[in-house]
């Protein structure tokens, strides 16, 4: 019996000493795999602040972009509101243009008979300064004063014409 005994206690320590041997290739394994993954860590944590890094990068131009866009936007405002008064400013300069060209219509509708006559009168003047003309050619051997006397006539008489006209008007 004794020697089931030592028997039990080889078994146990050869079971043992098997047990050891398989945990130590398994833990051998594990620190093999522990390594990996701890250098799978580093490199992720290299690429993590490489990331960051450019999503700081990112977002600071993104900020310079959006004031640039800010600027531009209330640049543009000012030109949509210099516009905007441009269009007012013809505006009342066409609505001006159609009250003067109205005010012109009406005081040409009001005083038609005083054009006609105004142009009756020039008619007459012409017909006055022709006749002069006729004259003149007819006699050309007549003195200079005789001429002055004649054009003074004629003045005077268009003159008559006109006071003449002008009482019409009144």
């Amino acid at each position: 019996m004794e020697i089931i005994l030592y028997l039990s206690v080889a078994v146990i320590a050869v079971a043992f000493f098997i047990l050891v041997m398989s945990l130590m290739k398994t833990l051998k394994s594990l620190s093999s795999t522990l390594d990996s993954v701890s250098t799978t860590m580093t490199g992720l944590e290299g690429q993590l602040q490489g990331v960051t890094k450019e999503s700081t990068e990112l977002l600071h131009k993104t900020n310079l972009l959006a004031e640039d866009i800010q600027k531009k936007s209330e640049d543009l405002n000012t030109v949509v509101y210099a516009v905007r008064d441009v269009g007012h400013s013809i505006q009342n300069l066409n609505n001006s243009v159609k009250k003067v060209s109205t005010s012109i219509s009406t005081e040409l509708e009001r005083n038609q008979g005083k054009i006609s006559q105004v142009v009756q009168w020039g008619n007459a003047f012409i017909e006055l300064k022709d006749k002069w003309k006729q004259k003149q050619e007819k006699q050309p051997s007549q003195s200079d004063a005789a001429v002055h006397n004649q054009a003074s006539k004629e003045v005077r008489s268009q003159e008559k014409l006109i006071k003449r006209a002008r009482s019409y008007n009144n």
